[in-house]
């Protein structure tokens, strides 16, 4: 029971990560992107490939899917930088199913459907099963710690309130003068590489990857987790990702209860639990769990009148 404890909490974790990269992008940009589980997917066979073909250290493969999850984001935020609303989210969405059949399909980079394993981990086999969870819980938190002490400096600084201009109304941010198009850039740079490195986090804890593993479900719960914690709100993002944990595996503690349903019905009663409490949740909470405040800047007191002689 501990060890399930840890390995949620290290999921939680994973999941805070890609929350605080997705809030970049739509909590402070106002981007819907919903390719974000292809740039896990980037991060996650980048960081294996490199650390299993290559012999990279697993410190050495995280950084680089980081650097080759960011650069792909640039790309795809070029070639999308004049679409809005459902139209990017339907070509982020196809950015994803693109990078899944790939993946699929280049059997001589990525084995296919059979994926690749032995994906080596800090301190595997020569630690416990107990001791090596333990050591990448501690490695997944400090890891999103200071993913949120950035997140949380990039959106007091004048970048971030660009951002949060842009999303407001674009149009006024460029009449003041602003690049949107270099800035919007950037926001996806940043957002795609947080969740390259949640991708390298993941394919290191689990050892094993494969192309059904990044499928579209993952974009919803992370999108999910923004939205019950506080869409524009690193805090709500990282609660919204422990709360979308803890309500994907508490359900299934309940189904065991509920007599005469088969698996598969137990696992589509799960799914509409889930959508349930948080239809609930955000009729009550429609700004999330914790709603993003409003900045206030310091307003200088007027100069005070002197009178000449």
């Amino acid at each position: 029971m501990e060890n399930y404890l840890i390995a949620m909490c290290v999921s939680a974790g994973i999941y805070a990560l890609m929350a605080l990269g997705v809030n970049v992008v739509w909590g402070f940009a106002g981007m819907v992107n919903l390719g974000l589980v292809g740039f896990f997917a980037v991060g996650a066979y980048a960081s294996a490939l490199l650390t299993i073909k290559a012999h990279w250290a697993i410190a050495g493969g995280m950084a680089a899917a980081t650097i080759v999850a960011a650069l792909v984001g640039a790309v795809v935020a070029l070639i999308t930088v004049r679409l809005r609303g459902d139209y990017l989210a339907i070509v982020t969405l196809g950015f994803a199913e693109t990078i899944r059949i790939v993946a699929s399909n280049a059997i001589w980079l990525t084995n296919g459907t059979d994926g690749l394993s032995g994906i080596p981990g800090p301190g595997r086999g020569t630690l416990s099963p107990e001791m090596f969870n333990l050591v990448y819980l501690a490695i997944v938190g400090v890891i999103v710690a200071i993913a949120y002490v950035m997140n949380e400096r990039l959106r007091a600084s004048p970048f971030g309130r660009v951002l949060r201009a842009i999303r407001d109304d674009e149009q006024v941010a460029a009449v003041a003068g602003k690049h949107v198009t270099l800035f919007k850039v950037k926001a996806f740079a940043i957002s795609s590489a947080a969740l390259g490195l949640a991708g390298a986090l993941y394919a290191h804890y689990t050892s094993y990857i494969a192309p059904d593993i990044f499928v579209p479900l993952l974009t919803l719960y992370i999108k999910l987790a923004l939205l019950a914690g506080g869409l524009g709100n690193d805090r709500g993002a990282i609660v919204g990702a422990f709360a979308v944990v803890f309500l994907l595996e508490s359900t299934r503690f309940v189904i065991p209860y509920v007599p005469g349903i088969t698996p598969v019905q137990g696992a589509a009663i799960r799914e509409f639990l889930i959508a349930a409490f948080l239809l609930v949740m955000l009729r009550y909470k429609p700004t999330g769990l914790v709603p993003e405040q409003p900045t206030r800047l310091p307003v200088p007191p007027a100069p005070r009148y002197q009178p000449t002689a």
